[in-house]
């Protein structure tokens, strides 16, 4: 099989706030290059990277809001979130967990920063994605997986480290979350010198996220912390090495090749879709959820 190549490595955007919460870099769409498109099924990737949150009794975060035609991943590295919505999904993600709600035909949804975590404060450091839903599944009932880092595969690859599967398969090793099209998502954890081999079809968009440590592609290209590997569409294989102690966020999956609509909170197929989206949620179809 050939080799999957580097296509560029892209550094950190300036980052901006994301209600009073989330310290964000957008990745995708706003880079040049990692449009909705090019990355599709992925239509989002906000990382917040490493950031200190003073304690405070009021916790910090995004107030209600609607969500329509995809699905919202939450991947906790450190600090603990809090998170409702209004199909009755919910929960506390700690470090290592993954919260992953599918808003299909609309929810209100809000996510702050956990209590407890939040008078004492700390580091903060979480990815959120958004990935989108085939058209025959937008109008689905919404469903929430809350996802502990005790329930993901985990693949030890003995003194290199070892690779922690959200989603999607490594090696015949199954992740816990289910997906309504073909989406691997793993962490591998690397230490220092340490390598891992990755199989994804050509055809799939694939991208790396250092979230910690710095790492060498395929024996060449180098990615330090905090940047994102763009791979190209013309291989299968690639290689991770770590320089240091390393966490790379790996993603992976099939375009879906649908029209892709976005306009702020919802992304369908349509102008049509986006204006009947407005008007269900200016109806209450979205249900009810407290601030």
């Amino acid at each position: 099989m050939a080799t999957k190549k580097v296509e560029i490595v892209i550094s950190p955007k300036p980052a901006h706030f994301v209600g009073d919460g989330f310290r964000v870099h957008n990745f995708i769409p706003s880079v040049q290059g990692l449009d909705m498109k090019r990355m599709d099924p992925f239509i989002m990737l906000d990382y917040n990277s490493k950031f200190h949150f003073n304690g405070t009794e009021t916790p910090r975060g995004v107030g209600v809001h609607p969500h329509r035609g995809f699905e919202t991943v939450t991947i906790a590295y450190q600090g603990r979130v809090e998170h409702h919505d209004s199909a009755g999904g919910g929960g506390i993600i700690g470090e290592g967990d993954v919260q992953w709600m599918t808003a299909a035909k609309g929810v209100l949804h809000k996510e702050y920063h956990e209590t407890e975590w939040a008078k004492t404060g700390g580091i903060f450091q979480m990815v959120q994605l958004w990935v989108n839903l085939p058209s025959v599944y937008k109008m689905s009932c919404p469903k929430y997986q809350a996802i502990k880092n005790s329930d993901m595969e985990k693949v030890d690859l003995g003194d290199n480290g070892f690779i922690e599967i959200i989603a999607g398969e490594y090696n015949d090793h199954k992740g816990p979350a289910f997906t309504y099209s073909p989406v691997h998502m793993m962490n591998a954890k690397l230490k220092s010198g340490g390598k891992a081999n990755f199989n994804f079809p050509a055809n799939f968009n694939t991208a790396a996220l250092v979230v910690e440590g710095s790492i060498i592609i395929n024996g060449k290209e180098k990615a330090p912390s905090d940047h994102l590997v763009l791979f190209k569409n013309d291989g299968e294989n690639f290689t991770i090495e770590a320089s240091e102690d390393s966490i790379v966020l790996i993603i992976s999956g099939m375009p879906l090749d649908e029209p892709i609509y976005p306009h702020g909170p919802f992304v369908m197929n349509s102008k049509e879709e986006i204006m009947q989206a407005f008007e269900d949620y200016n109806l209450g179809r979205f249900g009810y959820l407290a601030d």
